[in-house]
């Protein structure tokens, strides 16, 4: 039975169809990135590939190839994102017990809720870029039609277990400081009970 997910929102960009790591995705939409970095690079794991060796070349040349630059938030950004998530989870009571926000993609330990997990990362996502508009911050507000912020979707892992979901907030708080920043802490994240 599952207690809780394992989500990740990736910022737009961040990881794309042909990543040379792999990814999970089974075809690529975007003509000039497929020119630029090949057919989608379908994982058979679902393991993190993040630390998997590549080609960061690679990575960089089909980056150029999208329609907008990649997007990288700001620590004012991510205050303004994690204020968009407190909407949300006072809208609908989630119980978040861990949550990174990081230059390129978010990471969020969300208990089971009557909602989906696709519903409840929409509801995130949406209230966030709300919020990042609202404050002005929009970090693709200059091009025409304000595109989003995140790429589609996310990635979520089923949590069944106390220990995978100590586990897995555990390795949320620790991101930030593996990537160079201060650990963070955020109001709306409620200790898990076990």
């Amino acid at each position: 039975m599952v207690l809780a997910y394992h989500l990740i929102l990736s910022a737009y960009g961040f990881w794309l169809p042909n990543d040379p790591r792999g990814s999970w995705s089974t075809f690529v939409r975007n003509y000039e990135l497929y020119l630029a970095g090949g057919r989608a690079t379908k994982a058979d794991t679902r393991k993190s590939l993040a630390a998997a060796p590549h080609d960061p070349a690679a990575r960089r040349l089909a980056k150029d190839a999208l329609q907008y630059p990649p997007v990288q938030f700001t620590g004012q950004q991510a205050r303004v994102i994690a204020k968009g998530f407190s909407h949300a989870i006072q809208e609908y009571a989630y119980r978040v017990h861990a949550c990174a926000i990081l230059p390129d993609h978010v990471h969020l330990v969300v208990a089971r809720h009557t909602r989906t997990i696709e519903q409840i990362r929409d509801h995130l996502k949406s209230r966030a870029t709300r919020e990042l508009n609202t404050q002005g911050l929009h970090p693709l507000a200059q091009h025409p039609g304000t595109p989003s912020p995140w790429a589609r979707k996310g990635w979520h892992v089923f949590l069944d277990s106390a220990e995978d979901i100590a586990r897995a907030i555990a390795y949320v708080e620790a991101n930030p400081t593996k990537a160079g920043l201060r650990a963070q802490r955020w109001r709306f994240v409620v200790p898990y009970g076990g």
